[in-house]
């Protein structure tokens, strides 16, 4: 079968889905479509497909697009439209994850399998209510027992719904660490004396380095008052600042 004609099948396929389809899903499901035929269709045939609607959709005649999402591929609405849609579900579809909740999955997102005590630990506070909250719109799904730790607490996962809401097709797909913190990272400038053109400026530095050599060598000795207070041995009894 010509790539040209398994394409409307494959639309068809992905439009009707409730869930998002991988190309080996795809394969498999044409060929038990089509099982009376002597050639089936290869992963090779299907995945070029795939990339021929991709180009297909992403025109500025279509408002949706094919892309991977959630695990496999997906029609979606195109982002210039999101505004529209929305006034299909008010205020709830645009509604956002609070910054306690998005510390929260993100630390599940990189740490899974992972705790509600392991989250809390991390974050430094209790999270009781940022889990329900996921757990509730979808993004997390509890994935086991912790069979190591006492009373062999719930684990955590992030969900396929989670690969939906932020666009990635995998977890794989999240921006990894050393690359956000490298984004941080700001190297000192090293001034050498021979960087300075001006004489005036070089002799000026020099003095000061003198001068700071010379105060330093200088023992600072207590001012003749008369006046010591002796050490005392008794013990700090004032109370220690609590720790925040």
């Amino acid at each position: 079968m010509e790539i040209s004609e398994i394409i409307p099948h494959i639309e068809a396929l992905i439009f009707a889905s409730d869930k998002a389809l991988n190309a080996n899903d795809v394969t498999e499901l044409i060929n038990n479509a089509f099982g009376f035929l002597e050639e089936r269709i290869t992963l090779d045939q299907v995945e070029s497909a795939l990339n021929g609607i991709q180009e297909k959709y992403a025109t500025e005649f279509y408002p949706f697009e094919l892309k991977q999402s959630g695990g496999g591929w997906q029609f979606l609405t195109k982002p210039s439209f999101h505004t529209t849609i929305a006034q299909l579900n008010g205020d709830k579809f645009l509604k956002r994850l609070s910054n306690a909740a998005l510390e929260s999955l993100a630390i599940i997102a990189y740490k899974q399998p992972i705790t509600k005590g392991e989250v809390e630990a991390i974050r430094g506070v209790n999270s009781d209510y940022s889990i329900q909250k996921l757990l509730e719109k979808e993004l997390i799904v509890i994935s086991g027992r912790n069979e190591l730790l006492p009373g062999k607490p719930l684990v955590y996962s992030t969900s396929k719904n989670f690969m939906d809401y932020f666009g990635i097709n995998s977890t794989d797909d999240l921006p990894k660490i050393k690359e956000v913190l490298a984004d941080q990272i700001v190297e000192a400038t090293v001034i050498k004396p021979e960087d300075f053109t001006d004489n005036s400026v070089l002799e000026q530095v020099s003095d000061e380095a003198a001068q700071e050599r010379a105060e330093e060598e200088t023992p600072n000795l207590p001012e003749e008052t008369g006046d010591y207070e002796a050490e005392s041995d008794q013990e700090d009894t004032s109370p220690e600042s609590p720790i925040v």
